[in-house]
């Protein structure tokens, strides 16, 4: 639209065409810097990546859903262990999930365990194991329920 104002203002000769492409750069706005990381979570997040671009191997996700009845006897097993430790009702939330990591240096199978008091508190904790091969003496102890607390308004959120 602003190209064709810019048409009616200097005409069609070459010298107002030249004004014209100098008067659109200056309108065009500079398109703010995109990092990696912002581009490939906004791919992440509509499950592909530009075209042609591999996603990077750190953020591909695989199915959510583990049916193996093991699994969900593990996990199960952890969430109640979750409970007992730190002595959480059946009403708190406990989640309890297997997540892969190919970064240098993170194993490739963890455990994340993340519950809710009855204040709405967050806690979390990781696991460096698989869920299947956690066992109870993994779990932290009871007393280092309160250094478990999220602070929400740190930034980090990853651990």
């Amino acid at each position: 639209m602003d190209c064709v104002r810019l048409t009616l203002m200097y005409g069609s000769t070459a010298a107002n065409k030249m004004a014209m492409i100098a008067a659109a750069a200056v309108l065009r706005r500079p398109e703010p810097h995109v990092s990696d990381y912002q581009r490939a979570l906004k791919a992440w997040q509509a499950g592909r990546n530009a075209p042609g671009e591999p996603m990077p191997e750190a953020l591909r996700i695989r199915p959510a859903l583990n049916r193996d009845p093991a699994h969900a006897a593990a996990i199960e097993r952890v969430r109640a262990w979750t409970r007992q430790r730190f002595h959480l009702s059946e009403e708190s939330a406990v989640l309890v999930a297997q997540v892969s990591c190919s970064l240098p240096g993170c194993p490739p199978l963890e455990t994340v365990v993340a519950f809710w008091t009855g204040d709405a508190t967050r806690h979390q904790f990781k696991l460096f194991k698989p869920v299947a091969a956690v066992v109870l003496d993994d779990l932290p102890p009871a007393w280092m329920k309160h250094a478990l607390v999220v602070d929400e308004e740190s930034g980090f959120e990853c651990c």
